[in-house]
């Protein structure tokens, strides 16, 4: 692993992970190339942003739940190549319900060159501490919909509220929101902006 990367829980307390492209809970239905063990990988600079976001997350009741990080570039070329491949319907109702596999880049969900794999960008939701319960967002990680877009209609007022208490805790602590996904921030003041790496997470 390249030595400014690290495993973010050591470097971020009290944060919980699910790597869904090391397990078979992701759009393509099986671990994804790369992933070898569900950590979640970032640089230094990314999990000091992260522990700034935590804090402030924990003063509104929340805490962080993280589900990707840095992405091997082997991992994109998968997604690229499995979008090429027939449909098989396991994973289109719940991913990508309206749109096509091959529509997925067209449409912004997914890039053939990733921010995730320059090592600081994250997916994550909110958890409430008190329960431990997955805050609700009106929609789950990689929706690929447009219900998944920031100010997107249909949510509920409890989701819409939730979804701003996440931007707010992120934009507020150095990351920059993507407008299709609500889920998904980048460091604004990347380490590597022209870098894509590529080695796995093991």
């Amino acid at each position: 692993m390249n030595a400014d990367f690290v495993f973010v829980d050591e470097f971020v307390s009290g944060i919980r992970w699910d790597a869904k492209y090391a397990v078979w809970d992701n759009f393509t239905g099986k671990p994804v190339d790369g992933y070898l063990a569900n950590r979640i990988v970032g640089t230094k600079a990314l999990c000091s942003a992260l522990d700034v976001a935590r804090a402030k997350a924990e003063t509104l009741g929340f805490g962080l739940l993280l589900w990707d990080g840095y992405r091997p570039q082997r991992a994109v070329d998968r997604f690229l190549r499995w979008s090429r491949q027939p449909e098989d319907g396991r994973t289109k109702r719940r991913h990508y319900p309206n749109i096509e596999r091959a529509e997925m880049f067209e449409k912004g969900y997914v890039a053939a060159k990733s921010g995730h794999s320059r090592g600081s960008a994250v997916d994550l939701t909110l958890y409430h501490l008190a329960t431990g319960e997955i805050a609700r967002m009106g929609g789950d990680h990689d929706l690929m919909d447009s219900v998944s877009h920031h100010g997107a209609r249909g949510i509920t007022p409890a989701a819409a509220r939730n979804r701003q208490y996440l931007r707010t805790v992120m934009e507020s602590s150095g990351f920059d929101s993507y407008d299709y996904e609500w889920w998904h921030y980048t460091l604004k003041n990347e380490p590597y902006p022209d870098t894509y790496f590529d080695f796995p997470i093991a």
